[in-house]
């Protein structure tokens, strides 16, 4: 676990603010993101749908707005959800975000004041990344 710094704060800020935009009305559980990538700030927040499996996770919309700007050198993001101890990345969204930087910040928060801040490398060690797809020509 890494230490809370302001900037940490800030985009933990912008991940809150989007969770309050959140389309939630199934689960009712609001879900913000903010990326910080190539200097800038995006958000996303979670898209629910009756069809369960087209639900889109905050963390996928606000990279999605990210690449769709263009960006590329994502360096952290937060995560905020309403349960009380702070809202972990899923599964799917540790891959998505690895393929981008294995190294980037994850700043997790939820309904308290609890906020865990860790690398992505440490939520999903051993990612699946482009090196494994590189083809050896020799062969």
């Amino acid at each position: 676990m890494r230490n809370l710094t302001q900037p940490d704060l800030a985009l933990l800020a912008f991940a809150r603010e989007a969770q309050e935009k959140s389309y939630s009305p199934y689960s009712s559980f609001r879900v913000g993101a903010a990326v910080f990538a190539d200097g800038e700030i995006y958000e996303g927040t979670n898209v629910e749908n009756a069809a369960y499996p087209a639900t889109l996770c905050a963390e996928a919309g606000a990279l999605s707005a990210a690449i769709a700007a263009g960006a590329r050198d994502i360096t952290a993001i937060a995560i905020v959800g309403d349960s009380e101890a702070p809202t972990v990345p899923c599964g799917t969204c540790r891959q998505r975000l690895a393929e981008f930087n294995p190294e980037m910040r994850v700043i997790m928060g939820g309904a308290s004041d609890e906020v865990m801040v860790m690398t992505l490398d440490e939520l999903l060690p051993e990612a699946f990344v482009r090196g494994f797809l590189d083809q050896d020509e020799s062969k």
